[in-house]
């Protein structure tokens, strides 16, 4: 999902739904989470063929603080990813959030569904790949 998706998403959502998010394993990010940054990322490196490239994408940072009784809403999220829109400046930057349980993990937001009054944003796994396959797979020499 990409940033214009969200913030589209939050603004027609009622503003007084509460947002959960939900990781790949089908487990919830505490209720009582807070999201403390708007971020924009940008990335750019060597691929082991010796190709330069660039990657960039918004990340949300989520915090989970000792108040239980916070509540994270969509009119509340809409307002922060509002005043984050000219930092982002690229509204189709995917969405990524992060969140510490074990180790600080990032994840890509998926998609979305609602039920009962609350928006949920599912995330999903992010993986590693080659991007110069044709020259790191077996019998061919990296370069890097």
């Amino acid at each position: 999902m990409n940033f214009a998706d969200l913030h589209h998403l939050l603004d027609t959502a009622p503003a007084e739904a509460e947002v959960r998010f939900l990781l790949p394993d089908g487990g919830l990010i505490p209720a009582h989470a807070h999201v403390t940054e708007v971020g924009r990322v940008d990335k750019r490196f060597i691929d082991c063929g010796g190709t330069m490239r660039q990657d960039a994408h918004c990340l949300l940072q989520t915090w989970v603080a000792d108040d239980e009784d916070h509540r994270i809403q969509a009119g509340k999220l809409a307002a922060i990813l509002g005043k984050g829109r000219a930092l982002v400046a690229d509204e189709s930057l995917p969405v990524q959030v992060e969140y510490e349980e074990e180790r600080v993990t990032q994840f890509p937001l998926t998609g979305h569904s609602a039920e009962d009054g609350v928006v949920y944003l599912h995330l999903g796994l992010r993986h590693t790949d080659c991007l110069a396959k044709e020259v790191c797979l077996p019998g061919s020499a990296c370069c890097v």
